[in-house]
């Protein structure tokens, strides 16, 4: 049995790479970039340096700056329509995972036309859109390395999971120096997004030798880094390894797949616009204690690459701990609970079900090592308002 592994054209990886840009667009070819951004990175004067670097090689770029933390169909449409007015031969993606998501959607509509449903799991997207260079900003989504973007319809009051090669760029610029200005919030919700990528890809059914190589890799390297970008955002090693963590989950990820965690993620992102990392975070000590027992050793295992359980510890253990673990850290970078989160809990409820078919629906929950029941993943949702803890620990660990 073989598994297929599609990566970027071109990756440069560390201090400085966003400034190969220009030699990358020589490298494929490529002459008139749009550069896709949100209003952060305008304000932080990133994209003006990008600009400034393509011009001192001769190359004019444009900027399409009102991409959403979050983005829907709408959000994209102008994009598209700036895509399609001039004759851009490349998008540069900066910023986090929501820009460049964008960017990869605006590339295949800008291309193909139609509607971003259209492209929608669980249709294969191979068409090659306009390039994207994926220039990251953020140490978590991974998305500079693979083959997804999530869009949400918001008349349909859904995040759209769409898969493909034709979502992966064509090149990555992996600078952890982009990363350094974080705040301590985006910091936490995308290294958690980052950890929750290679845990779920390690423990994916559709796991291999190649992805579990680059998920234990990402994992050794997120585990002694995270709760240290969070307290000190500039020791510039710590952000850097974060980083590197990160684009290894995305590579691992996008070989492997997302499981239980995204599936159920996306709805709650979608119906009370909770961000991404942070509906991760909720999620994922209650989806890890439920599927422990159907994968004890590879979640041993991650606990182990984590460094939250040591070799020595036999299974039962190292679980136990990676538990106690995923709440402490939860605890320490501050997550909220959906309550926390200014979200009413009766509304919350109402939701649960449909929620419940949105995430079975989007294929992820099939990956989890225990594929899930509608009733099943409700009762994980509202387990979220919940005290939680000490038996589904003692459970999972035995």
């Amino acid at each position: 049995m073989t598994s297929q592994i599609i990566l970027p054209r071109i990756m440069q990886v560390g201090a400085g790479a966003s400034l190969q840009l220009p030699a990358v667009l020589a490298k494929i070819g490529c002459k008139k970039p749009l550069i896709v951004t949100d209003p952060m990175m305008v304000q932080l004067g990133y994209s003006e340096s990008i600009q400034d670097s393509l011009k001192a090689e001769g190359i004019e770029s444009d900027v399409f700056a009102d991409t959403l933390p979050e983005p829907t169909v709408a959000s994209i449409l102008p994009g598209v329509e700036k895509a399609t007015a001039d004759s851009y031969d490349c998008i540069v993606a900066l910023g986090g995972g929501s820009p460049i998501d964008s960017a990869k959607a605006i590339s295949i509509l800008a291309k193909f036309g139609g509607e971003m449903r259209d492209y929608r799991f669980p249709r294969d997207v191979t068409e090659q859109g306009l390039p994207v260079i994926a220039v990251p900003t953020t140490a978590g989504t991974g998305t500079e390395v693979t083959r997804f973007t999530i869009i949400t319809d918001e008349e349909r009051g859904e995040k759209m999971l769409c898969v493909g090669i034709g979502f992966m760029p064509v090149a990555a610029l992996v600078d952890y120096k982009l990363t350094m200005s974080l705040p301590p919030r985006i910091t936490a919700d995308t290294g958690i997004d980052a950890m929750t990528h290679a845990l779920e890809a390690y423990v994916s059914k559709k796991a291999n030798p190649y992805s579990d190589s680059q998920a234990l890799a990402a994992l050794k390297l997120i585990g002694p880094n995270l709760r240290e970008v969070y307290h000190n955002g500039k020791n510039e090693k710590a952000r850097e390894e974060m980083m590197l963590g990160s684009t290894l989950a995305g590579v691992a990820f996008s070989a492997a797949s997302v499981a239980l965690v995204h599936g159920m993620s996306r709805p709650i992102g979608a119906f009370f616009h909770v961000p991404h990392g942070l509906s991760n975070a909720m999620l994922l000590p209650d989806v890890t204690a439920f599927s422990i027992p159907a994968a004890p050793e590879r979640y041993a295992q991650a606990a182990r690459a984590l460094g939250f359980a040591s070799e020595q510890d036999d299974d039962a253990m190292a679980n136990r701990k990676l538990l106690i673990e995923l709440r402490a850290l939860n605890d320490e970078l501050s997550v909220p609970t959906p309550e926390e989160f200014g979200i009413e809990r009766q509304v919350f409820m109402d939701r649960c079900e449909t929620m419940a078919e949105q995430a079975l629906a989007s294929g992820s929950p099939g990956n989890n090592p225990i594929t899930p029941t509608i009733a099943e993943m409700v009762e994980i949702y509202q387990g979220l308002w919940d005290a939680r803890g000490s038996d589904s620990e003692s459970v999972a660990a035995e």
